[in-house]
C-alpha cells in the first residue's frame, strides 16, 4: 500500500481559499498561512498531516493526495469539512 505525506489548509469558504492560494503562489510560506488561517488542528503544525494511506482521508482528499504532482498547491478542494489547499510533499507507491 502506498503512503502520502501532505500538509493542508482548511477554511470555511472558497473565496478565502483562493486568496490564500494566491498568496502562497506569490511566495508566502504555506506553513505560516496554515498557522494563521487554517481551522484544522493541524494548522498549529503548519498544516502537516503526516503520512497516511489510501482510504484514511475523505474520498475527495484521497483522490488528490494520491494523484497530484508533488510540492504543488492543489485546490480549492471542497469536502464535507470545508475548502482545502493541499500540498503533497512525498508519496510512495
Amino acid at each position: 500500500m502506498g503512503q502520502a505525506t501532505a500538509r493542508h489548509i482548511l477554511v470555511d469558504n472558497e473565496t478565502l481559499c483562493e486568496e490564500l492560494k494566491t498568496k502562497i503562489l506569490d511566495g508566502a510560506d504555506f506553513g505560516d498561512i496554515a498557522r494563521e488561517h487554517s481551522t484544522c488542528p493541524s494548522g498549529n503544525r503548519g498544516g502537516d498531516l503526516g503520512s497516511f494511506g489510501p482510504g484514511q482521508m475523505v474520498k475527495e482528499f484521497d483522490a488528490v493526495a494520491f494523484s497530484a504532482d508533488l510540492n504543488e498547491v492543489q485546490g480549492p478542494l471542497k469536502t464535507q469539512f470545508g475548502f482545502h489547499l493541499l500540498e503533497v510533499t512525498s508519496r510512495t507507491d
